[in-house]
C-alpha cells in the first residue's frame, strides 16, 4: 500500500544522484536506504557491507539463485 510522505528537498536531491547511479528509481531508492537502516538500527553491531551481504543472501534464496555452501 502506498503512503505518501514528506520528506526534505535535501533527501530527495540526494537521492536522485544515488538513484542514478546505482539504478534505481527515486522511490527504490529511498526505499532501499530505509531497508538499510532499519537493519542497521536492529542490528548495530553489524557493518553497512554485513548488511548488504544478508540482505542480497536473502533476495537470492528468495528467487532461487543460490547454491549449496561445501565446507573444505
Amino acid at each position: 500500500m502506498a503512503t505518501a510522505v514528506r520528506i526534505s528537498s535535501k533527501l530527495v536531491k540526494e537521492a536522485r544522484l544515488f538513484s542514478r547511479v546505482d539504478k534505481r528509481s527515486l522511490t527504490g531508492q529511498i526505499e532501499h536506504w530505509a531497508k538499510i537502516g532499519k537493519c542497521a538500527e536492529e542490528n548495530p553491531d553489524l557493518t553497512y557491507s554485513l548488511i548488504k551481504d544478508i540482505l542480497l543472501g536473502i533476495e537470492e534464496l528468495e528467487q532461487n539463485e543460490f547454491s549449496e555452501y561445501t565446507f573444505d
